[in-house]
C-alpha cells in the first residue's frame, strides 16, 4: 500500500501467497479443534469467508521453515486464521493475539447468521494464546462481555502513536490555500470514508457551525477501493450542496502526512460510531490541535480522560457536535497541555510493555 516506503529497513518484509480459498478451507478441516469445527464448517460453505482466508497455507508454511520465536496478530479473523496456521505448522511459537476494535452492531465481522459462532470461537483461541492484548480498556471489556474470556487475563497496551519523528513530519508544509494565515479557521476529519466514521454527522454539524461563524471543513481519507471512494466522496459532496455548505467543503482523499494539516487546523473533530482507541485523536493532540469528539466505543472517553483534553457529545447528534465545535473554537485549549496527555501514548511506552510480552 501507500504506506509500504516508511517500513523500516531494519525489517524484513515476506509477502505471503495465496491459495485459493477452497485449497484453505480443506486444510483448516483435520487441523482443527473440535470447538472450532462448528465454524470451520460454515467457512467451507461460505460464500465471502475472511478475505486473509487465502493466506492460510503460506503462513504455516511459513511458520514450518523459519520457526519464529513469537507471532502477532490483530483483528478477529486473522487472530483466529494465525491460530490454525500454527496447528497446521506444529510450530512451538509464542501466540500473541490483538483485538484493535469493539464488535458494536453494526461492525461488519458480527453481520450475518454464520457470525453467532464466532464468541466462542475466539475463546478457544484466545485460551490458546500466550498473551491477549486490546488497545483499550474499552475493547478489553468488550471480549470479555462477548466472548466470556477473564477480563485479568487481557493485557492493556495503548497503541504507539507518538514517536520522535511526530514534531517533523507535523511540520512539513501544506499545499492548500486553506491553511495559510488570514483565512477562516479549518476544522478538519480524517479517516476512511466507510459508515463507521460518520463525515455525514461531522457535515451537518459542520453546517451548523457555519450558520454562526465563518469555518472550513476538510476531510482526510479514501474507500477501501478506488470505486468506493468515489461513491463516498460523491455521497459526502451531494449532502453539502444539500446544506448549502459545499463551497467550504472539501475531501482531499488520501494524505501520507495528515499531521501537516492537524498541526495547522483550528481544531480536530472525530464523528465515528465506533472506535478501537482513535489514533487520529492522539495524533491531533500531539500535534497541540484543539479535539471534539463522539463518545463513542470505545477510545475517545480514555484519551480525553472523559472529557478533560476535549469534549465529548453523543454518536449521531449534529447539534450536539456542532454547540462542542463553536465552544473550543471561540476558546482554545493550551496546545502544550494537549501535547503532554499524548505523551501518553508514545512508541516508547508501548514498546516496553511489548517486550514484556515476548520474552
Amino acid at each position: 500500500g501507500p504506506l509500504r516506503s516508511q517500513i523500516s529497513e531494519r525489517l524484513r518484509l515476506l509477502e505471503l501467497e495465496p491459495d485459493s480459498r477452497f485449497s484453505a478451507r480443506c486444510r483448516i478441516f483435520p487441523v482443527a479443534p473440535r470447538s472450532l469445527r462448528p465454524l470451520v464448517g460454515l467457512t467451507l460453505r461460505m460464500a465471502q469467508p475472511s478475505p486473509t482466508l487465502p493466506y492460510l497455507s503460506s503462513l504455516a508454511t511459513y511458520l514450518d521453515r523459519e520457526r519464529p520465536d513469537a507471532l502477532y496478530a490483530a483483528t478477529p479473523d486473522m487472530n483466529i486464521e494465525a491460530s490454525l496456521a500454527a496447528r497446521m505448522a506444529g510450530a512451538s511459537v509464542r501466540l500473541i493475539l490483538s483485538e484493535h476494535n469493539t464488535l458494536v452492531r453494526g461492525h461488519p465481522i458480527t453481520r450475518g447468521w454464520q457470525r453467532r459462532f464466532l464468541p466462542s470461537v475466539l475463546r478457544e483461541c484466545y485460551a490458546k494464546a500466550a498473551a491477549i492484548v486490546a488497545v483499550s480498556k474499552g475493547v478489553a471489556d468488550d471480549i470479555t462481555h462477548r466472548t466470556g474470556f477473564p477480563r485479568e487475563q487481557i493485557t492493556v497496551i495503548y497503541n504507539p502513536v507518538v514517536g520522535p519523528d511526530l514534531l517533523r513530519r507535523a511540520q512539513e508544509p501544506v499545499d492548500h490555500p486553506w491553511f495559510q494565515p488570514g483565512n477562516p479557521p479549518v476544522m478538519l476529519g480524517a479517516g476512511r470514508l466507510g459508515k463507521a466514521k460518520d463525515f455525514p454527522t461531522l457535515i451537518r454539524a459542520f453546517a451548523i457551525v457555519r450558520r454562526r461563524m465563518p469555518a472550513r471543513l476538510v476531510i482526510l481519507g479514501e474507500g477501501k477501493k478506488p470505486k468506493k471512494t468515489a461513491k463516498r466522496q460523491a455521497e459526502l459532496t451531494a449532502l453539502a450542496t444539500r446544506l448549502n455548505v459545499a463551497d467550504d467543503v472539501a475531501l482531499l482523499g488520501f494524505q501520507s502526512n495528515p499531521l501537516a494539516y492537524m498541526a495547522r487546523s483550528a481544531l480536530f473533530v472525530l464523528s465515528s460510531l465506533y472506535e478501537g482507541l482513535g489514533n487520529v485523536l492522539i495524533e491531533a493532540l500531539a500535534c497541540g490541535c484543539p479535539v471534539v469528539s463522539t463518545n463513542c466505543p470505545s477510545g475517545p472517553a480514555e484519551i480525553l480522560e472523559n472529557g478533560k483534553f476535549g469534549p465529548l457529545v453523543p454518536v449521531n447528534d449534529p447539534a450536539a457536535l456542532a454547540a462542542a465545535i463553536i465552544s473550543v473554537l471561540q476558546d482554545p485549549p493550551n496546545p502544550e497541555r494537549l501535547r503532554e496527555r499524548a505523551g501518553l501514548f508514545s512508541i516508547d511506552r508501548a514498546v516496553d510493555r511489548y517486550e514484556s510480552l515476548l520474552l
